[in-house]
């Protein structure tokens, strides 16, 4: 049984996320969304937030785990028996950006990387570009689910 990775900062979950998570569970016979620190920013959510929105929004998916990554990719990876990342690319910076990732990632752990393209609807979707556009009151559901949306204006206005 193959046990695929999908990692990521998900800070915020987009629609786009929740589509290559989809795709992946269509491939994959198990897929773990796994909730990891990006140390180069700065976070809207905690990661009990991110899991919390992640598990509501894939609750139909049955092949599908959401956990908590601390530290490297490759060791989560070797502790919860997978050999497969998942990644999702929009264009071609991101292709190169995850085409170096996986690099580093298969000559420290010997894991292959997938790359799924996002689909054309979700290309323009970037989590950092959605939390600026929001601090001005943009509405941005129709790039997030409802909930996503929600905790997003609800912290906004914290701040304000």
């Amino acid at each position: 049984m193959t046990k695929a990775l999908v990692p990521g900062s998900f800070d915020p979950l987009t629609f786009g996320h929740l589509d290559i998570i989809r795709r992946a569970s269509e491939i994959f016979e198990q897929v773990v969304v796994a909730v990891g620190i990006n140390t180069s920013k700065h976070s809207m959510f905690s990661d009990e937030e991110k899991i919390s929105l992640i598990k509501s929004n894939i609750a139909d998916l049955k092949n599908v785990s959401v956990e908590r990554m601390p530290g490297l990719t490759v060791d989560f990876m070797k502790k919860i028996g997978s050999t497969v990342i998942i990644r999702g690319i929009r264009n071609v910076r991101d292709y190169e950006y995850e085409r170096d990732i996986a690099e580093i990632n298969h000559r420290l752990g010997s894991v292959e990387t997938v790359l799924l393209p996002s689909k054309a609807v979700y290309q323009d979707i970037s989590s950092s570009s959605l939390k600026e556009v929001a601090k001005f009151g943009a509405d941005i559901s129709h790039f997030v689910p409802k909930n996503v949306a929600e905790l997003i204006e609800t912290k906004v206005n914290e701040k304000k």
